[in-house]
């Protein structure tokens, strides 16, 4: 009896004539970070809740944070993934780039959200929307790993203390008040109005 093993990466060897991309990472181009406002005064804010405990309030609370501290007029769309270990697909993306000016994810907070999560970032910035990314610091090296697979290892997202799912209503919304001042740099570029 045969048995298949699957390679989480995504880097295993394809069946014949199959239509999956090319499994080398240097064989992908190398996504350049979407480009980023110069504020969120007047942008939509779309939240991508992956299903982990704690993470739909913690998104909530830092989508409340950008519009009334921030200017962001919105948030534009809240959607929670079907399965927090799969990276979203381009009909998900396509929705968030018709409805948002920016997208904040998370929070990865275990082995295969937090891959899951570094790589729909990155097809967020492949789709021209600047994304944060929020992980437990415990998965730094599955979200790097990631990265490398995607292309992009030099990719950066926001690192958290874990565990996130076991903290109380009061202690997401202070770690929300926590990341917000790094989610807001990590999605907005103040210097580009003095550039342009």
């Amino acid at each position: 009896m045969t048995h298949t093993i699957l390679d989480p990466t995504g880097r295993g060897a394809q069946p014949a004539g199959s239509a999956a991309g090319p499994a080398d990472p240097q064989d992908r181009p190398t996504p350049e970070l979407a480009p980023r406002p110069a504020s969120l005064a007047g942008a939509r804010v779309g939240l991508l809740d992956n299903t982990k405990h704690n993470a739909l309030l913690f998104l909530t609370v830092v989508g409340e944070l950008l519009v009334e501290e921030h200017g962001a007029a919105s948030v534009g769309i809240v959607e929670t993934k079907k399965n927090f270990s799969i990276p979203v697909d381009e009909e998900i993306v396509s929705r968030y780039r018709e409805s948002c000016d920016v997208v904040v994810t998370g929070v990865g907070d275990c082995g295969s959200c937090s891959a899951a999560a570094v790589a729909d970032g990155i097809n967020f910035e492949r789709a021209g929307l600047p994304a944060a990314v929020v992980l437990t610091d415990a998965f730094d090296i599955t979200g790097r790993t990631m990265a490398g697979v995607q292309g992009a290892p030099d990719y950066e997202w926001i690192r958290t203390e874990h565990p996130m799912a076991v903290l109380t209503e009061e202690q997401v919304r202070e770690r929300a008040r926590l990341l917000l001042p790094e989610i807001l740099s990590t999605l907005t570029d103040p210097d580009r109005e003095v550039r342009a």
